[in-house]
């Protein structure tokens, strides 16, 4: 067991306890948590394609067809296969569009943050993450400048511990609403 997934484990087993043990003596009213809330995550598309000129064209134009518009775009390359990840400006029509084209894809969701001073907030936002112990996975700017700042996709081990952390940070978390035109 990776050695942040198992602190993790051991503090939330002893978070629990407590809770269960405060439940029993006096009812306490917590906060929900981001997921609980539909917090501010982002879906995410990773769509499989073959490692040919134009295979990524094609999936963008179906898109455009569609008045659907890619936010944010990752590639990532092997000899046979390319793995596109891509965030959308409508989530629901593209896992629609996909299944009817019969192209392979999977959904993740990703937590976006708002970067107004990239130069300083980029430490700041991974000494973050590191602190509360949260594995980056992969990430990638968005294509569009949402509010008229820069902006981050992160895939993370722990979307709701990394949401929590960054907004305890002073950092403000995009939702799809902020990222779709």
């Amino acid at each position: 067991m990776h050695r942040g997934t198992a602190f993790r484990a051991v503090r939330f087993f002893l978070h629990r306890q407590n809770a269960c043990a405060t439940a029993t003596l006096m009812p306490v009213d917590l906060p929900e948590t981001t997921s609980k809330m539909g917090g501010p995550l982002v879906k995410q598309f990773s769509v499989f394609l073959p490692n040919k000129v134009g295979a990524m064209l094609d999936i963008v134009k179906v898109l455009n067809a569609n008045s659907t518009h890619v936010v944010a775009l990752s590639v990532s390359e092997s000899t046979d296969s390319a793995i596109a990840r891509i965030i959308v400006s409508d989530p629901e029509r593209v896992e629609k569009l996909l299944q009817q084209k019969n192209v392979a894809f999977g959904v993740c969701e990703v937590v976006v943050v708002e970067m107004r001073e990239v130069a300083t907030q980029l430490v700041k936002l991974l000494a973050a993450l590191f602190m509360a112990e949260v594995n980056v996975h992969f990430t990638y700017p968005l294509l569009t400048r949402p509010r008229g700042f820069a902006a981050l996709a992160l895939h993370v081990d722990d979307t709701e511990c990394a949401s929590s952390v960054l907004m305890g940070e002073g950092f403000k978390i995009l939702s799809q609403s902020d990222i779709s035109r």
